[in-house]
């Protein structure tokens, strides 16, 4: 994969939560070295751990080689520092759903690395203009937001800034297909590209169905699967995305479009201030144990 001349065979992913290390396996297993960096240098262990384990998973399911599980692993680089990282040919952040903590994220990396890769974001609902304006190469950010998980999930939005060049959204595109994804491209900037806002509206509309006691959270789910054919239902999706991101998004949502669709259930709120986050924190409106 190139953008103009240069190859991508290597990637620095910034963020070691779910979805960076989702990311970084799926990099991994398509032969791209990946250097993955957290603030947090446990983080960056957790995250090579769950990788291990994900392999260790497909190789007794009979999916992978113990020699390929091995070299997947072995592409993958923990940095604890910046100074960790060195030479990537793209880089691609995956913290938390807030532009002014993935544009400072980005500055670093302009200090760190060259100038002519690509700087991908993995943002739900973050505008890539609002991010890349407070960049020194506001033309190289482009979204490319994976979903979770990454190494099921089949597509990838692209989303460029209002200043994006063309051979970055190229470049984003032959990177998706490259790991087997299927991209789609939204033709404009906006808050949240497609998926984000359609679904965004549908899984919060679910919340405030349970917050005013029309159903319990598995007729809600119930309903979802078998009256619209959803292979999962919204409060149980919420769960795998993360109270936490769920609400992130709805709140950036409803700022920048001010539709009432947005608005977050005080539900939500209090489940995210309890510290029930869903699947990664063992509660959300499922009980994982």
């Amino acid at each position: 994969m190139s953008a103009g001349s240069k190859t991508v065979n290597s990637v620095a992913v910034l963020g070691a939560g779910v979805m960076g290390t989702g990311i970084a396996q799926l990099l991994a297993q398509h032969e791209i070295a990946v250097s993955l960096y957290d603030v947090d240098p446990a983080a960056v262990d957790r995250a090579v751990a769950r990788v291990s384990r994900s392999l260790e998973k497909r190789v007794a399911e009979q999916k992978m080689s113990p020699e390929v599980a091995q070299s997947a692993l072995s592409r993958i680089t923990p940095c604890r520092t910046w100074e960790d990282l060195g030479a990537a040919d793209a880089v691609i952040e995956a913290v938390q759903e807030d532009p002014k903590v993935k544009a400072e994220l980005f500055k670093r990396a302009e200090e760190c690395f060259g100038r002519d890769i690509m700087f991908a974001s993995n943002t739900t609902s973050c505008s890539i203009t609002t991010i890349a304006a407070m960049l020194a190469q506001p033309e190289r950010v482009v979204g490319m937001h994976f979903f979770n998980p990454p190494l099921v999930m089949k597509l990838v939005e692209i989303m460029p800034g209002l200043r994006t060049d063309q051979e970055w959204v190229t470049a984003a595109v032959e990177l998706a297909k490259r790991l087997g994804k299927h991209p789609v491209v939204v033709r404009r900037d906006s808050t949240a590209g497609i998926t984000s806002r359609v679904l965004g509206a549908l899984l919060n509309e679910a919340v405030w169905v349970l917050h005013e006691g029309l159903a319990s959270v598995e007729e809600i789910d119930d309903a979802l699967k078998l009256g619209a054919n959803l292979p999962m239902g919204p409060l149980a999706l919420i769960d795998l995305i993360g109270l936490d991101v769920h609400l992130a998004k709805t709140q950036m949502l409803y700022q920048k479009l001010g539709d009432p669709r947005y608005r977050p259930c005080p539900l939500l709120e209090q489940m995210v201030e309890a510290g029930m986050l869903g699947r990664k924190s063992g509660r959300g409106f499922h009980n994982y144990g």
